[in-house]
């Protein structure tokens, strides 16, 4: 009983260490000419879609909510937000507008937005409706190179 007592005694006192890390919000410059809106002929409820659920990963545009403040779980956000944007960023679009085809891909398959990620944002939830747009909108662009 002593060594459980100690065990969660230790992971108590690091879970309240580790809250003195504050990763830093890592929103870059939210007004880019480099947009996707910009750049590619995007209607509006697939650019909604792509706000409700993308952004938060896939542009400079992170709305970060209170549990980013509880860590490690903002710790594992930041490295989530970092890897989402170095592979597509819709702020910096033109950087990297091969993507089309992954974007329809990634969706049908059900791979994003990520199941984690669908869990806490219910905006994220797309049904088979929003699917299917963004799936034909993606398609439609795929000549975009």
């Amino acid at each position: 009983m002593k060594v459980l007592k100690a065990v969660l005694l230790i992971i108590l006192v690091g879970f309240i260490a580790i809250q003195f890390i504050r990763p830093e919000k890592i929103n870059g410059s939210k007004e880019s000419g480099n947009d996707i809106s910009l750049v590619l002929t995007v209607p509006s409820s697939v650019h909604q879609s792509l706000k409700d659920a993308c952004y938060d990963c896939h542009s400079n545009n992170t709305n970060y909510t209170w549990y980013f403040k509880i860590q490690p779980v903002g710790l594992m956000m930041n490295r989530h937000i970092k890897e989402g944007r170095e592979e597509l960023n819709f702020s910096n679009f033109a950087i990297n507008p091969g993507k089309m085809k992954e974007i329809a891909e990634v969706i049908e398959e059900n791979e994003m937005p990520l199941k984690s990620y669908r869990l806490l944002h219910k905006k994220a939830r797309l049904d088979d409706t929003r699917k299917k747009e963004l799936i034909q909108w993606a398609e439609s662009e795929t000549s975009f190179k």
